[in-house]
């Protein structure tokens, strides 16, 4: 295996004008640049199919099952360019990324989906310290640590596939759509874990989300994403005073989609 090539950054994380191509023919991500900071937290925002799912893919090196590969650009974890790294590598370098749709294995118990996610080096005393600390944040998985995951709720389900990507002890958890599906309290409670895991143990994030919004809440900056192209980056105060995100992205406009504006393309003001 190739060794990672190091180079100099202050950020955990670097993308620096990354290509992606599906197939050697479908170019999905064009010129993507984006960093985060060491113990930061940053949300990648956008519409389905913007981009934002292929982006986490680049970084946790999953894209090749899917017959994708990125074809250009550097991305670079912790000072070393991570390009030919194999997936699981990726997560040993502690690179965690929790996919869309709460992959859990419901056969099991919460208990057991948190000990199978441990990494096989971990000795047994050090596994009970994790779990503990897993359900310390989220006491609803305690709760329910003996009951079949199959039966646990959305909100919960999704907890769990975070508790498990926790137990990698990752230092950058990619999370992929963690609201998808959840009622706005669920939402709330689990990003308000997010948000304490982050300050607490100096996790980095980097958080995909269609909710702009309660994204925006709890990171320190974000990149809007659309059509593989990221067109604005600011702050997460700038971003929600912006009033083109206000209107197309956090509901300002009376309820409109931007699908649905016949011309909305030309009046994004950070396309012109």
């Amino acid at each position: 295996m190739a060794q990672p090539k190091t180079t100099a950054t202050d950020q955990i994380l670097s993308l620096n004008s990354i290509e992606v191509l599906y197939d050697s023919v479908l170019l999905a991500i064009k010129g993507v640049s984006i960093e985060v900071p060491r113990g930061g937290m940053v949300a990648l925002l956008g519409s389905n199919g913007a981009g934002k799912s292929t982006t986490l893919k680049a970084i946790s090196g999953l894209l090749k099952a899917e017959r994708g590969k990125v074809s250009r650009g550097e991305i670079c974890f912790d000072g070393k360019l991570i390009g030919n790294i194999l997936p699981q590598d990726r997560v040993a370098m502690g690179i965690c990324h929790v996919i869309e749709g709460r992959r859990v294995f419901e056969h099991m118990t919460p208990d057991e989906n948190l000990e199978a996610a441990a990494p096989m080096s971990m000795s047994r005393q050090k596994v009970n310290s994790e779990k503990a600390r897993i359900y310390e944040y989220f006491p609803r998985l305690a709760e329910r640590k003996a009951s079949q995951s199959g039966y646990l709720s959305g909100g919960e389900q999704q907890m769990l596939a975070i508790g498990r990507a926790l137990m990698t002890q990752p230092r950058l958890l990619m999370l992929d759509e963690p609201s998808l599906g959840l009622a706005p309290f669920l939402v709330a409670e689990i990003f308000g874990i997010i948000q304490r895991i982050n300050k607490e143990d100096g996790l980095s994030v980097l958080l995909v989300e269609q909710n702009a919004l309660a994204a925006l809440e709890i990171v320190s900056h974000g990149y809007l994403i659309e059509n593989g192209r990221v067109v604005m980056h600011d702050s997460a105060e700038a971003l929600k005073a912006n009033s083109d995100i206000q209107e197309f992205y956090l509901g300002g406009g009376e309820g409109k989609n931007f699908h649905d504006i016949k011309h909305y393309s030309r009046r994004k003001r950070w396309l012109s």
